[in-house]
């Protein structure tokens, strides 16, 4: 069942492969702003997913996310992602991100409840 307060946190080191430089969203060797959205979006499935139905999931489908602080290569990064609402399928999060300093990211992340069989075969009969 999907109540509020369920959570999850997502910690990883940050490598090379990680910075801006590296994933095209800039020219510094710093976390990048599109890994610490994915890293808050994992943060965010992986809390519910073992709550829901067999054959279910979620998908993102709003983030709303800033990046306050930068983080070099080598520090250490969790992110958190906190539901705080079930409207039907919609699933509200509050995400936050810290590294060994202090806070790098804060956000709200909306997700949606599918059914990933009829979701995947919808998204293919595009093609």
């Amino acid at each position: 069942m999907l109540t509020p307060g369920i959570f999850n946190e997502i910690t990883f080191t940050v490598t090379p492969e990680l910075t801006a430089k590296a994933v095209g969203s800039g020219t510094l060797e710093v976390l990048a702003t599109p890994v610490m959205i994915a890293k808050m979006e994992e943060a965010a499935w992986t809390a519910v997913s073992d709550h829901l139905e067999e054959g279910s999931g979620s998908v993102g489908i709003l983030m709303n996310a800033q990046h306050l602080s930068a983080t070099p290569v080598g520090m250490t990064v969790t992110c958190r992602a906190e539901l705080t609402e079930v409207d039907g399928r919609k699933l509200v999060y509050k995400v936050t991100a810290w590294d060994e300093k202090g806070p790098i990211g804060e956000g709200i992340h909306e997700r949606a409840v599918i059914q990933n069989e009829r979701f995947v075969t919808k998204a293919y009969s595009k093609l």
